[in-house]
């Protein structure tokens, strides 16, 4: 079944995940998008205000996309989005860290200038097993609604 507009209510809509972290996705992402010592040097990353190697957060935000995608957006009946309006890294990801994704549908409003589609506004935290809060994003959605015969 196809998810649409109203299958999405204010408040907590899921949890999912988990994705385990390898050193290695760490460092291969690092070296192609974000070749900074703190994600790609042992030593370099102990003297950094992170404390260790730690993942990029472009990485983190690349990974709830996709745990996102698996979780429920590859069911939905999305149009895209117009962008992100918040970006927060709280904490750094780790190589081992298994990632899930708390998403809560924090505003669901008709588009007026195209009423055939909804607009759902997202909160998505990522959090490690010890359930500490990595990165918070806020990001609308366009997604179809349903038809008038379908309600």
């Amino acid at each position: 079944m196809t998810l649409t507009f109203e299958d999405f209510r204010p408040g907590r809509f899921g949890t999912f995940g988990p994705h385990h972290v390898t050193r290695d996705e760490i460092l291969a992402f690092a070296a192609e998008f974000d070749p900074q010592p703190t994600h790609l040097d042992d030593q370099a990353a102990d003297g950094s205000m992170l404390g260790g190697l730690s993942g990029s957060g472009w990485h983190l935000c690349s990974l709830m996309m996709r745990i996102m995608v698996d979780g429920f957006i590859h069911r939905t009946a999305s149009l895209g989005s117009p962008g992100v309006d918040e970006v927060r890294w709280m904490s750094p990801l780790r190589p081992g860290d298994a990632l899930t994704l708390d998403v809560d549908v924090i505003e669901a409003r008709i588009s007026k200038s195209r009423p055939e589609l909804g607009i759902l506004k997202f909160k998505c935290t990522a959090r490690n097993a010890k359930g500490e809060a990595l990165c918070e994003m806020i990001a609308p959605i366009l997604i179809k609604r349903r038809e008038m015969g379908q309600r």
